[in-house]
């Protein structure tokens, strides 16, 4: 190799390895990120222009924007039949209002933090644009929270309303004067107001009409007036050192304006649908159908077959409120039949809101044909006989298999002190013998048996209780001779043997509560970690309320609602007589029980306000974290090793 290829040789490898020392420190990251949100440039009109006749409005930002859930987030006021017309276009939102422009009113348009830059996503926050078709522009704001009046859950997107129209009629035939809409945190802020007294409702509208005029609207309203006022206000602002964010550099007093009320509360509900009527009816097996209505009634309706003998032909179970009604056919020939038809009786509403008698002629189809019935057992005997034969083969034979009712026994190795041994059938019994039923407890080593009670759930259909004087610590058995229970269609139930202990009082928890506030009829709830209702007991009249037999390692948490008319239930409200839904409290804390362990607390009801009185854990409504500036670029200098 003569030198001057020797030299492009060493040249190429120097090279070479200056690629690879430079590759190997890492690709080049496309530089610092954009951190700063959009900025307001223009606007035609200008913002806050009064004796506007304009209906097209062009707003002008700094850079490319997109609107993120404009849907959800961009709120005009006053409330419009139409929809606005909403674009955006490179670094403009252009608005295009296609209802007629009210004369002498402040429009708004409220963003939010819907506007965001169009690469990063940065969002300008709480961006509202006014104007006026008058010489005035209105500046009053209130503000506030919207609760489940049963739960205390966030609403989200529920319509927030102000009318100028103090009469009660106006939530049920006029739109709103002003609007706004709820966060998931349920609060709203309702801009653009005029002095003056108010009426404030909340509405989830189905229509889009702005107006209360359905019982399957969820609304809320305030008893009293609202009267929007303003204060002079000073908050705290912090300066954080720049490269240290755990330290301030400054603290420092702002003067504002502070809109009053800001602290606005109105619990919404749905009121009971009085209506009444049939919401269908199915044959769910070929041995029964069920008929479902949509609210409570106080009678059962009446049946007639059409092309049967419907005397004597049903055992009928119904719910408690006789919404659901349950029909056994107990002859096994008309359960072989495809179809049935009958006649029903029943009261519904007629269009004039009344309760009226009403007849249909149902026919209830076995969803299985009898055709296919036959088929499919058929094919099941054909199974059976090739498995006989081939255990034949094999010198072995299918033992006769005896069918057997089907009982479900709920009798756990180890009984709860204040539960009962619990049985539940697939179908109605056609008798009972608790001469088949023996519980025994162990003393020493000798079974001795024990007296019970046998008794029907007053709730639950085929469900049967067995109670007895169960002892802490103590062992039992259950046993149930075969052939004591038979069903409607002719089967008995098999044995039945489960040995149980009982625990004893060291191992469970104790909750006394020494309630403050409470009303006269006040009901306290225990709940579980999904809001669910566990137990529940009414205040005494010394304003206590004690939980015992509470397991250890479980959380609990509290509710109290006051029974104004003492029947048990949590009760709605009504618009139309000026009722408030019954009044629901949160202890703000969780229980986590201990065995052997006794909690005592005072709780005032009305210690906080009701929208922080939840504990977060089990509400359902999380709040959605705000959109803020991404600050990516520490992370970035982070990675670079630049800090």
């Amino acid at each position: 190799m003569n030198r001057r290829r020797l030299t492009q040789y060493l040249t190429f490898l120097l090279v070479l390895a200056g690629l690879y020392a430079c590759a190997s420190q890492g690709q080049p990251d496309g530089g610092p990120y954009d951190e700063t949100p959009p900025k307001f440039v223009r606007a035609n009109p200008e913002p806050g222009a009064i004796n506007n006749k304009r209906k097209k409005i062009s707003i002008e930002f700094d850079e490319y924007i997109k609107l993120e859930k404009a849907s959800e987030k961009v709120i005009f006021s006053p409330p419009q039949q139409e929809s606005p017309e909403l674009k955006v276009n490179g670094h403009r939102v252009s608005v295009e209002y296609m209802d007629s422009l009210r004369p002498n009113t402040t429009y708004t348009i409220d963003f939010g933090d819907a506007i965001v830059d169009n690469n990063e996503g940065n969002p300008l926050g709480n961006f509202a644009y006014t104007f006026s078709t008058g010489p005035t522009i209105d500046t009053m704001e209130v503000s506030g929270t919207i609760l489940n009046a049963q739960d205390l859950e966030p609403i989200k997107g529920i319509q927030v309303g102000l009318h100028q129209n103090l009469n009660d009629s106006a939530f049920t035939t006029l739109p709103f004067d002003r609007i706004s809409r709820t966060d998931s945190r349920g609060h709203f802020v309702i801009r653009g107001i005029a002095p003056g007294s108010y009426r404030i409702y909340a509405l989830m509208d189905g229509n889009q009409n702005y107006i209360f005029d359905s019982k399957t609207e969820t609304i809320a309203y305030q008893d009293s007036l609202v009267i929007p006022s303003t204060t002079g206000a000073v908050r705290q602002d912090t300066i954080w050192h720049e490269n240290d964010t755990l330290h301030y550099d400054t603290i420092y007093q702002v003067n504002y304006t502070r809109f009053l009320p800001d602290n606005l509360l109105l619990r919404a509900f749905k009121e009971e649908n009085n209506l009444q009527y049939l919401v269908k009816s199915e044959r769910e097996q070929t041995y029964r159908f069920s008929l479902y209505f949509n609210t409570k009634a106080d009678t059962l309706p009446t049946v007639k077959g059409l092309d049967f003998d419907e005397k004597d032909a049903f055992i009928i179970e119904n719910t408690e409120r006789n919404d659901t009604i349950r029909y056994w056919i107990k002859d096994t020939t008309l359960c072989e039949r495809d179809t049935l038809t009958l006649q029903l009786g029943y009261l519904a509403t007629d269009t004039l809101g009344k309760l009226v008698p009403k007849t249909d002629t149902l026919r209830m189809v076995n969803k299985i044909n009898r055709q296919r019935r036959l088929a499919m057992t058929e094919e099941a005997r054909k199974e059976k006989e090739k498995e006989r034969k081939k255990r034949a083969k094999k010198g072995d034979t299918l033992a006769v298999e005896t069918k057997f009712l089907k009982i479900s026994v709920d009798a756990p190795s180890s009984l709860d002190l204040n539960r009962n041994i619990t049985l539940t059938f697939d179908e109605p019994l056609e008798s009972i013998d608790t001469t088949a039923i023996h519980i025994s407890q162990k003393v020493d080593t000798i079974w001795e048996e024990r007296p019970f009670i046998f008794l029907a759930d007053s709730v639950v259909p085929r469900k049967y209780q067995i109670l007895a004087d169960w002892q802490p610590g103590q062992e039992y058995r259950l046993n149930i001779d075969s052939l004591g229970f038979k069903g409607i269609y002719g089967l008995y139930t098999n044995k039945v043997e489960n040995t149980l202990k009982v625990k004893t009082l060291e191992d469970y928890g104790t909750l006394y509560l020494n309630i403050v506030g409470a009303g006269p009829h006040a009901i306290v709830q225990l709940l579980n970690s999904t809001d669910a209702v566990v137990r529940q007991q009414p205040v005494s009249d010394k304003k206590t309320c004690d939980f015992y037999f509470l397991q250890p390692g479980t959380k609990y948490y509290i509710r109290l609602f006051n029974d104004d008319n003492n029947n048990g239930v949590w009760d709605t409200g009504n618009y139309a007589d000026k009722i408030q839904p019954e009044e629901v409290f949160y202890f703000p804390k969780v229980w986590e029980m201990k065995a052997n362990f006794e909690f005592e607390e005072t709780w005032n009801i009305h210690a906080l306000p009701l929208d922080k009185q939840k504990p977060d854990e089990i509400k359902k409504q999380k709040p959605e974290e705000s959109k803020k500036i991404k600050d990516r670029n520490k992370e970035r200098a982070k990675k670079l090793g630049r800090t």
